[in-house]
């Protein structure tokens, strides 16, 4: 199977109905991309598909072959991405599990829309778990990486 990763051609092979989860990690040993629920109800498996939010553990890699797929190795494209940033410097996280779901789905967040409203931001990360509950941090590193990114 073959897929464009971050930006480069990757290829292993994997039976057909592989999930895009189960290929990133046990395949290509990308390992940012989180198993959590197995089911797309946690977010710890959040990827962009073509830029769009996507659970990856829903997905079969065969049906993306022809997609770009980003996973949190690939945010920022090698150097720490507005979000990254903002997750540290708020220190956004506690366990750090949800962190790469959480910064992949707000990456996605502020391409679509660069300044959201608190309410926004706590809408669109509805779908993802955070155990540690760290979400007011969470909610503001977003806020911030907007900030960042709007004066960029």
């Amino acid at each position: 199977m073959k897929l464009n990763v971050n930006g480069r051609a990757m290829s292993a092979p994997a039976p057909e109905e592989t999930s895009l989860l189960v290929f990133l990690r046990d395949f290509l040993h990308l390992t940012g991309t989180k198993y959590g629920c197995g089911e797309g109800s946690c977010g710890a498996c959040t990827v962009l598909i073509d830029g769009r939010e996507t659970r990856s553990c829903l997905v079969k890699a065969a049906s993306v072959a022809n997609q770009r797929i980003t996973t949190i190795e690939g945010i920022g494209g090698g150097h720490l991405h507005p979000v990254q940033q903002a997750f540290l410097d708020v220190e956004a996280f506690q366990c750090g599990f949800c962190t790469p779901g959480m910064i992949v789905a707000s990456t996605a967040l502020l391409a679509g829309n660069p300044a959201p409203t608190r309410t926004q931001v706590r809408d669109r990360l509805q779908g993802h778990i955070c155990r540690c509950g760290a979400y007011p941090r969470i909610v503001e590193a977003v806020l911030l990486a907007s900030r960042v990114v709007r004066h960029a």
